[in-house]
């Protein structure tokens, strides 16, 4: 059996919440996360949209680097 570790260089994460707030604590749990394994914010892109039923659902796509030391 071999056993190989690779480095995670990028990473893009896809975030949906009902309330700015509640994204933004998704958000900050998955970068302690990542910080586990060295990736950091790279950006950030934001969106809202609106349901059929007039509901706002926000979204975001993290995208994380691995930390250049």
């Amino acid at each position: 059996m071999e056993f190989s570790l690779e480095l995670i260089e990028d990473k893009i994460e896809i975030f949906e919440a009902s309330s700015p707030k509640a994204l933004e604590k998704q958000i900050e749990k998955q970068i302690n996360h990542n910080k586990a394994i060295m990736l950091t914010v790279n950006t950030v892109s934001y969106q809202i949209y609106t349901s059929p039923e007039g509901k706002p659902t926000y979204s975001a796509a993290v995208h994380f680097k691995l930390k250049k030391l």
